[in-house]
């Protein structure tokens, strides 16, 4: 495309998507503005973007949820464009729509689309209304008063989940129908807080199911096309870990019946823009579980097999272009997996910690692809979601991708904070995760990949003394001439 209907960008987001983001739009000849708050002053994104404006919030989340601030960060600086990133505003129709009306091409679908899909119940019924599966299920909008009543009768185990949820707050399982009426109003309670809205509805929950998503494109010409699927099924408390395409478990029938699904409902809703369709799947079938209308967090897993930048995609679809390709162009190559980077202790139930990054040294090699967006110097605080950076590696086959991540998890060094690198390079050792054996209940059935190994008593003394004499006071006690010797002066015996 020759002529850009804007050229400037400016990303409402912080972090590695940030930082991603911003490579883009100037490979792409435009000019990337970030807003940051003051804790992420020092941050990669912060000093490549072609300019910064500094926001402000009662918190630093809030600063990154304020709309309206970060529209008139987008007038300053004489954006065309604002790309949202994931998490935020991303999925924020409010926030699309008032884009739209300040004369900004959001780098996202339309505020419309946003809202069927981001109320889980509206999307649930649009996907069964086309004939596409869904689980059985029992949604309280259809009769509160009954809703208990018919909850019961979807069967145990079921899931409860917020109508306007996303993330996995909110979300709960119940096996027994003496825990439903309290588990519902604990559900119904989270949903208010995390969402402002406490509707709900409940779907069959089916036992270690994988998690089965698939990549979606459309343009405003009317073409949709799925770019195939990515496995999310590694996950702890609903979030996902670890993401591989293609699916270990699928055949290819099963592969083209999924993905035909994802394209197909993204055609029924006239999708644009970038999306992702979520199943979960076992036994054979799976079930539309939501639609995500934004980039993913994985979504390099998608790129490092098709060889297509979907930012730069985003961006010239925004920009009224369209698909440069047909679904048949879209040939998959090889195998990749990406793993998330926390700043958390996975032997002590996932809890984030914090710290100073006092090293930093990231992989590289053929394969490798890291995203991150952390420098030595900055602190990691309890602030943000303790996510650092993702570890992307591809390879010919799965067992070649694996190598390359083994090779690379022991190469990556982050110092100053626990992090989970430690239990992803246990994670791959796992003889099932190595034979592609995953479920979303994995790590829940194998707590032995997040128990730290014990350490020998000779080993902890020797990092002991290690860390001792690596220590600045200790050092020059070691190397100090006590007194009464140096008082004698070049006295040689």
């Amino acid at each position: 495309m020759q002529n850009w209907t804007f050229s400037s960008v400016l990303i409402a987001n912080r972090g590695e998507i940030a930082l991603r983001i911003v490579r883009t739009v100037q490979a792409l000849g435009l000019k990337a503005v970030v807003v940051y708050h003051r804790l992420d002053a020092g941050a990669p994104a912060v000093k490549q973007a072609d300019q910064a404006i500094e926001i402000h919030g009662a918190t630093p989340v809030a600063a990154y949820l304020d709309g309206a601030q970060i529209i008139e960060a987008a007038r300053a600086a004489e954006a065309g464009a604002v790309h949202p990133g994931y998490g935020f505003l991303s999925e924020n129709a409010g926030f699309a729509k008032a884009c739209r009306e300040a004369g900004l091409a959001f780098i996202g679908p339309t505020p419309e689309l946003i809202e069927l899909m981001g109320d889980k119940v509206r999307a649930r019924a649009f996907v069964e209304r086309g004939g596409f599966p869904v689980a059985p299920s029992a949604i309280e909008d259809d009769d509160p008063a009954t809703f208990t009543e018919r909850a019961r009768a979807v069967g145990f185990p079921l899931l409860i989940k917020p109508a306007a949820g996303g993330g996995g707050k909110g979300m709960r399982v119940v096996r027994e129908a003496a825990q439903l009426a309290s588990e519902i109003e604990r559900a119904r309670s989270e949903g208010a807080r995390y969402f402002g809205d406490g509707r709900l509805y409940v779907e069959r929950f089916v036992e270690n199911p994988r998690h089965i998503e698939v990549q979606v494109l459309g343009d405003t010409h009317g073409t949709v096309v799925h770019l195939f699927e990515r496995e999310c099924s590694v996950q702890r408390r609903f979030q996902k870990i670890v993401e591989e395409s293609p699916s270990p478990a699928l055949t290819e029938a099963q592969r083209q019946a999924i993905c035909e699904t994802a394209a197909g409902i993204a055609r029924s809703a006239g999708y644009t823009n970038a999306g992702t369709v979520e199943f979960i799947y076992g036994g054979g079938e799976f079930f539309f579980l939501e639609m995500n209308t934004r980039l993913q967090v994985e979504h390099p897993v998608t790129e490092a097999v098709l060889g297509i930048d979907l930012v730069e995609q985003q961006l010239r679809i925004a920009a009224g272009e369209a698909l440069a390709f047909s679904q048949a162009d879209l040939q998959p190559k090889g195998h990749a997996i990406e793993f998330r980077v926390y700043a958390e202790d996975a032997a002590a139930g996932y809890l984030p910690t914090t710290g100073p990054v006092l090293m930093l040294r990231a992989p590289a090699g053929e394969g490798v692809r890291v995203d991150s967006g952390i420098a030595a110097g900055q602190d990691v605080t309890a602030a943000f979601d303790p996510m650092l950076a993702k570890l992307i590696v591809w390879g010919d086959s799965r067992a070649q991708a694996m190598e390359r991540a083994h090779q690379a998890l022991r190469n990556y060094v982050l110092l100053g904070c626990k992090t989970n690198l430690g239990f992803l390079q246990r994670l791959l050792q796992h003889p099932a995760f190595a034979a592609g054996e995953i479920h979303t209940g994995f790590l829940d059935a194998h707590p032995e990949v997040a128990a730290e190994p014990a350490l020998a008593p000779a080993t902890t003394q020797q990092l002991l003394a290690t860390a001792a004499l690596a220590c600045r006071p200790v050092r020059d006690a070691a190397d100090a001439v006590p007194a009464l010797h140096a008082a004698m002066g070049a006295w040689r015996n």
